[in-house]
């Protein structure tokens, strides 16, 4: 088939779904700019253009873990700060945009994402399972209260809560769960669904990598749109090659 017979099938079953669920990955906020961190497993730090010489000399493995803000809080904090500038000079692309309006379309919607980065909130998508956390979250050690902190930069690192207690970035680290209640409903969104859009995410990170096998298991189709063949392409009823910013509109307007 052709990518616009393709295109034209994959739209035939998204009007025809009365439940979507959607599974975003790092790819989608890719086309906004935001920058992926997560190097190859065993992969030496190298020298990024344009990242400051001191984070060339770490990957996010070395600093997303509880260990590392247990044993140096102020520089895990001074790395998220960096983040959070960066992430805030981004803004949502078409795809995005796109998810918003599809959401307004289905009444039985839900958009679950591995992204930290908020964008799927700007381009005013309301249904949204955060299975890695946010960015903008941050979670009292104390008192355990998660809060939203949107200021670029942080005025003190590292923050603290109005109870005292210190605050860490409400985001899953390397090595933690991911949050029980979030993944319970991302499963069952999965298992509900007639159809199962899977957009920008390379299908090897794990947990999240088994919600489109088991939609499928359950009578879902599942589409993929990505830049690559990954390794959910094969069991895909339909793989999209392309940007989600171009594909998402085009997909959702046909």
């Amino acid at each position: 088939m052709t990518l616009t017979s393709q295109l034209e099938q994959a739209a035939l079953w998204l009007r025809q779904a009365r439940s979507v669920a959607v599974l975003t990955g790092a790819g989608i906020s890719a086309e906004s700019g935001v920058p992926t961190f997560r190097a190859p497993a065993g992969r030496a730090p190298t020298v990024r253009e344009g990242v400051p010489p001191l984070w060339n000399n770490f990957r996010a493995e070395d600093l997303a873990t509880p260990e590392a803000f247990q044993r140096d809080p102020l520089l895990v904090w001074q790395w998220y700060d960096w983040r959070r500038g960066l992430i805030a000079a981004c803004k949502p692309n078409l795809g995005h945009f796109a998810l918003a309006g599809l959401e307004d379309q289905k009444e039985d919607f839900t958009l679950i994402t591995q992204n930290v980065d908020g964008l799927h909130n700007r381009a005013g998508s309301r249904k949204i399972l955060k299975i890695h956390g946010d960015i903008w979250w941050v979670q009292c050690l104390s008192c355990h209260k998660v809060t939203s902190d949107f200021r670029v930069p942080l005025p003190a690192l590292p923050p603290h809560c109005s109870c005292g207690g210190m605050l860490r970035p409400a985001i899953v680290w390397f090595g933690e769960s991911l949050p029980l209640q979030t993944w319970n409903q991302a499963e069952t969104a999965a298992q509900s669904c007639d159809l199962f859009l899977v957009a920008g995410t390379s299908a090897v990170v794990y947990p999240a990598a088994s919600l489109a096998p088991l939609a499928k298991r359950h009578g879902a189709r599942v589409i993929e749109i990505n830049m690559e063949e990954t390794p959910l392409s094969g069991a895909a009823d339909i793989s999209l090659r392309g940007p989600s910013g171009e594909i998402l509109p085009a997909l959702i307007a046909s």
